[in-house]
């Protein structure tokens, strides 16, 4: 019996022994997943699976929590706070566009149809639920023209437009046969008639700003001419034009020309479109034109259909006496000229501008100076005063044609007109993006189909995740913050997409299930102290469809935050490691959203 007892040295040395066999084989196993985390390693499987079967939590003293916390809060404990929904009445919520708020607020220059938000103790803190009978939309681009009459069942308008073709309904479906106001024939012939004297198939025309949409007919039929329109129009009593437009898949927000300046960069817009939209052009001294001047790129086009054009033949339906009609047309030949616009077309109701390539001379020329406006950044322009002055022009460099363009420099980058923004570091983040949308269709093989239709990107950077996943598949909402440190909505717009300024700490002007797929990289360590991460996951989930799929990139102890919120919003939710291994602390949580829907039991219950 006495050779089978261990003294005291040979029990320490075994234990020793032991414990740095244990820590040698994690640190082993550790190093083994990183590389294949990394994909350069050709046992990928093998490193996965050995990965997924080992368990090195045997170390009790290695607690990932301790590397990352929150104010004090471990991230790894989930609430499961549960947030209830909100009753049915709220199902087309727009808490900035609110109707009972707006008509508190005065009418002169639409400053009620602006976006007034509600204060901290008036937001609702629940689920936005879906009206009964909602489905997923149809896929694109079918979507175009069929509208499933239970995701937005309001029948007002097959009524007051019915005779222009905007809307009819059949069945369980809404029909869109392509017309508007000034085109009930159909918005193509339409465009064919805009496409005889501007090349809007050569990809010289990318971008276009379609004030007072009505249901984005013509937004929608531009596409067919790979041409992205960014669509507005007020939330109003033509119900629910902007939440149509985007159920059929175009690109819409609700939005009005009033007081405030429009949340787009300068020279952004190839193309700036009014049929009949009923902005009084001429008035506050042609603030609205100028304004419209601004966002509108050097040698791009304004066209107006309707009201003042052609007023001889309509000032008798319009309601107009002839002199006042005529005034109005004089007006905006006055300011259009001031402007340094050159008209280029009028026939029937239609005339069309061209905004002159280099206006600097011209202005000089016409004694301006005066007219200028006193602004240093004429990219600043969240809640700011509109004015009525002409924004100073800039010398625009020529863009190359799309898709050219979606990869080549931007202007303002060569130009030096983007701080901390160089041509290294401009390529470096496509290169970035490449890789990071790869691991995302990794993930999610849907991603790149028609699936996913409307995708929104939070903050969106440089516009590279969008100028990745470019398809006609698919269009992005690129989201430039209002605190982001680099403001680069012009570079976005420079590349051929389509986006807008907002805080996020306040809600999107958007209709509830607007979008297909949320991308967010940064947001929730950008608005750190700023406001509520379950305000902003709210507000998510508010224009996020049923079903829809959420993918957030950020720091591991922000995103353990975000996952005890959402774990109690109806989301399913995984959290990934970095594409470079897990020892990088900027993790990746992928969320699908539930379907469910309202009901008047579930409110009275």
């Amino acid at each position: 019996m006495r050779g089978s007892r261990m003294n005291p040295g040979d029990r320490r040395t075994r234990s020793t022994m032991t414990i740095v066999i244990v820590m040698g084989l994690c640190c082993f196993f550790y190093i083994l997943g990183a590389w294949q985390k990394s994909g350069t390693g050709r046992g990928d499987s093998i490193a996965l699976r050995v990965n997924q079967e080992t368990d090195c939590a045997i170390l009790p003293n290695l607690h990932f929590e301790t590397h990352h916390s929150i104010s004090g809060v471990n991230p790894l404990i989930m609430t499961n706070k549960m947030i209830e929904p909100c009753h049915i009445r709220y199902s087309d919520y727009t808490p900035c566009q609110d109707q009972n708020r707006a008509m508190t607020f005065p009418r002169e220059n639409m400053t009620y149809r602006e976006r007034h938000c509600p204060a901290e103790n008036e937001k609702l803190h629940c689920l936005i639920p879906a009206p009964k009978g909602y489905v997923a939309p149809f896929p694109w681009p079918k979507s175009r023209d069929y509208v499933p009459y239970a995701n937005a069942p309001y029948k007002s308008l097959t009524v007051e437009k019915a005779v222009q073709n905007w809307i009819q309904f059949q069945g369980d479906v809404f029909k869109f046969p392509g017309g508007g106001t000034m085109f009930p024939n159909g918005a193509n012939a339409y465009i064919d008639e805009l496409a005889s004297i501007i090349s809007l198939a050569d990809g010289t025309i990318r971008s276009a700003l379609d004030t007072g949409c009505g249901v984005a007919s013509f937004g929608a039929y531009l596409m067919d001419k790979n041409i992205l329109t960014m669509s507005f129009a007020p939330r109003d009593s033509h119900e629910a034009q902007v939440q149509f437009a985007l159920e059929r898949g175009v690109p819409a927000v609700i939005g009005v020309l009033g007081t405030v300046k429009l949340p787009y960069p300068s020279r952004s817009f190839d193309m700036a479109h009014c049929s009949r939209c009923l902005i009084p052009w001429g008035s506050n001294d042609g603030m609205y034109m100028m304004e419209v001047d601004r966002v509108l790129r050097p040698g791009g086009y304004y066209i107006l259909s309707g009201p003042p054009i052609n007023w001889e033949k309509y000032y008798q339906t319009w309601k107009r006496s002839k002199q006042d009609a005529k005034e109005d047309r004089d007006q905006i030949e006055d300011i259009a000229e001031m402007l340094c616009w050159d008209k280029i077309y009028e026939k029937g109701d239609t005339a069309i501008w061209q905004k002159k390539t280099d206006s600097h001379s011209c202005h000089q020329k016409n004694g301006h100076a005066s007219k200028m406006c006193k602004v240093q950044d004429a990219d600043d322009v969240w809640y700011k005063k509109m004015e009525s002055c002409i924004t100073p022009p800039e010398e625009a460099a020529q863009l190359k044609k799309f898709p050219e363009r979606l990869f080549a420099i931007p202007s303002r980058i060569l130009e030096g007109h983007a701080p901390g923004v160089t041509e290294e570091v401009y390529e470096e983040d496509n290169k970035l993006w490449k890789k990071h949308v790869n691991t995302y269709k990794r993930v999610n093989k849907l991603i790149g189909s028609s699936r996913y239709r409307n995708i929104m990107d939070m903050n969106a950077g440089l516009g590279s995740f969008a100028a990745v996943l470019d398809s006609p598949r698919s269009w992005v909402m690129n989201v430039v913050p209002t605190i982001s440190q680099r403001n680069t909505l012009g570079i976005i717009y420079e590349r051929g997409l389509i986006g807008i300024y907002h805080d996020w700490c306040e809600a999107f002007s958007t209709y509830p299930r607007t979008y297909d797929l949320i991308h967010a990289n940064g947001v929730f360590s950008l608005y750190q102290n700023r406001c509520d991460v379950e305000d902003i996951l709210l507000e998510m989930d508010r224009i996020l469809r049923p079903e829809g799929a959420v993918i957030l990139r950020d720091n591991v102890d922000v995103l353990n935050k975000v996952r005890s919120t959402v774990a109690g919003m109806r989301w399913k939710s995984k959290l990934l490691d970095h594409e470079d291994g897990p020892q990088i602390p900027e993790k990746i949580l992928i969320a699908v959203k539930e379907y469910w829907v309202g009901s008047e039991e579930e409110n009275n219950s």
